[in-house]
């Protein structure tokens, strides 16, 4: 049974940066793809960033791209989410995610079956 935690979430100014982290515990395959993705009530999910295994899968969602990075250390089996120049529509509750990896599609595509209660982050 996989759990994910995360942690980091907060107020920040517009321009700010924030950490989020996700801990990982009961994953037991050798391959999986983690992802953050973020909810603003009323509005559909979003992805924001992905990571195989191996780190050289990683996806961006346009919105981020150049203001966030994604990392994976596997031997802690900790995501995290540097946030940097932060916005006020990114302001939501950011969720970190898990799947295995079985094929060659790239993390973005999968549909992420292990989710953690989230954090919430606000931008003013």
């Amino acid at each position: 049974h996989v759990q994910l935690v995360e942690s980091g979430g907060g107020s920040v100014r517009d321009g700010g940066s924030l950490r989020l982290s996700c801990e990982a515990s009961g994953i037991t395959t050798s391959r999986y793809c983690m992802a953050w993705f973020r909810q603003v009530p009323r509005l559909e999910r979003e992805g924001v960033a992905a990571i195989g295994i191996d780190g050289a899968d990683i996806y961006y969602g346009d919105t981020v791209k150049g203001r966030f990075t994604i990392s994976l250390d596997k031997g802690k089996n900790t995501l995290a989410l540097q946030m940097s120049n932060l916005k006020p529509e990114d302001t939501g509750r950011y969720f970190c995610a898990a799947e295995p990896s079985w094929g060659p599609a790239p993390c973005r595509y999968y549909k992420y079956n292990s989710w953690g209660q989230g954090t919430q982050v606000t931008v003013s």
